[in-house]
């Protein structure tokens, strides 16, 4: 018998966290539930194994996680090289044994709402990063399927900036830099371009589809690595304002909405568009030395608010009409056991990815009134699924010339199973909804990672 067709959503929410690995979210419980591929020991490139630690979520040290990390790391498929990835340690860091072999603790509950949402939804075994590197190109995936320089050119954007202090994207000083990879591997650290990117989007096609689209962010990563519409030109439309450039094409100032609680409030006033991104700033992002522990609690907060809310007044039910896809942008440089399912590019003329395509483990949560609860999905995944999802809820075709990363994937319909909607239960959160609405939020946007 065949499988159910997945039902069609009205709106989908993409959810972005910062540099964590399966291995170290939920190492803490690797049997959470039967079925989930989660490692307690790892071996590095001496041959020892080395048993994974804890290590609090908000830490002191970061991991390196450029692409030599990544081929450190991956060693031909060996997955035995963390242990020679760099490390950057804040002032005052004493740096514990292996410190690339580590789970977070949870013996308080630092992220048992991931726990939670990973056994009251659905947990993906084998998601990938389509990118073998840093934030500023995985954001571009996530939203283009791509990072490359311009719509057919067969080199990838592959690094953050040269200079971390500075603007990202197309409100980047003149002089900021950002490395290219060649179909070979090889990074063209002698020849870096302007991160002004020209190459089509998902985006293109919500346009043409004459439907809404919102990407939620924070003041103060506004132009930064995560923020992917200002690294593309046809999206930013960059002026000079004052001594720096800003965004200002009616694209990106409709829709790029630099409050990023404002989710939260378009949900309770029903003004939810058909798709959402939601990238946090750096205290509620996970990322290694920028969190503030509130990570878990403003994903279950987006999560929470979606399953309470009361129908709108046309009629729509948030939780009957929403799914919500919940991802980390990379690795950020923590042991993960599984290889990538495939690298070195699918050949065919374009040669697509080789040399940058696929990335290491990131976790994936599926949300959905249609997804069965505890469910364990073993099919690979990487981002191009994501916007494939979206694709094929929408009935939208592929992104600009239809080789880059949503050609090469599935479409996630795997995880929505069930014929008839399952009734909402609650995340228990530390902190409320209404923390993110008030707190000061972090001084610090994010780094060069």
């Amino acid at each position: 018998m065949a499988a159910p067709a997945p039902p069609q959503f009205k709106h989908i929410v993409i959810v972005v966290q910062e540099n964590r690995t399966p291995d170290n979210i939920f190492g803490s419980n690797p049997q959470f539930e039967p079925g989930v591929d989660i490692a307690t020991t790892g071996v590095n490139s001496r041959g020892a194994k080395i048993s994974l630690t804890a290590t609090p979520l908000a830490g002191c040290y970061d991991l390196g996680h450029s692409h030599p990390d990544f081929v450190n790391l991956y060693n031909g498929g060996k997955m035995n090289g963390a242990n020679l990835e760099t490390v950057k340690r804040e002032r005052h860091c004493t740096l514990p044994a292996n410190p690339q072999f580590k789970f977070i603790d949870n013996a308080h509950g630092e992220v048992q709402p991931y726990f939670d949402i990973a056994t009251q939804y659905a947990f993906a075994n084998r998601m990938f990063q389509t990118n073998q590197g840093p934030s500023f190109p995985a954001h571009q995936f996530l939203l283009a399927g791509t990072s490359a320089p311009h719509e057919d050119s067969p080199l990838f954007a592959s690094e953050n900036m040269r200079n971390h202090n500075l603007a990202a994207g197309c409100v980047a000083p003149p002089s900021q830099r950002v490395s290219l990879i060649d179909a070979n591997g090889n990074e063209r650290t002698n020849a870096p371009i302007y991160p002004c990117l020209d190459h089509p989007t998902l985006v293109d096609l919500l346009q043409n589809a004459d439907l809404g689209w919102k990407y939620y962010i924070n003041t103060l990563t506004a132009g930064s690595i995560w923020t992917a519409p200002a690294a593309v030109s046809a999206l930013c439309g960059a002026v000079k304002v004052g001594k720096s450039l800003q965004c200002e094409s009616n694209l990106y100032t409709q829709h790029v909405d630099a409050r990023q609680a404002q989710v939260l409030a378009d949900i309770a006033a029903c003004k939810l568009p058909s798709v959402s991104w939601v990238i946090p700033d750096a205290a509620d992002s996970d990322h290694a030395v920028l969190n503030k522990g509130t990570g878990p609690s403003w994903v279950a907060s987006i999560v929470n608010a979606i399953g309470t809310q009361a129908a709108c007044t046309n009629g729509d039910l948030y939780w009957h009409s929403t799914a919500i896809l919940i991802m980390w942008d990379d690795w950020g440089g923590w042991y993960d056991h599984v290889p990538p399912y495939h690298t070195g590019g699918w050949g065919g003329t374009q040669n697509w990815g080789a040399g940058y395509t696929y990335g290491l483990r990131v976790p994936l949560l599926v949300v959905s009134a249609y997804t069965q609860a505890g469910s364990v999905d073993n099919g690979n995944h990487d981002f191009g699924s994501i916007l494939r999802f979206v694709e094929s809820n929408f009935g939208l075709g592929l992104i600009g010339p239809g080789f880059y990363a949503d050609a090469q994937a599935d479409d996630l319909s795997a995880f929505f199973t069930l014929t008839s909607p399952r009734s909402f239960k609650t995340v228990a959160a530390k902190f409320p909804p209404e923390y993110f609405h008030t707190v000061a939020r972090s001084k610090d946007g994010p780094d060069d990672d």
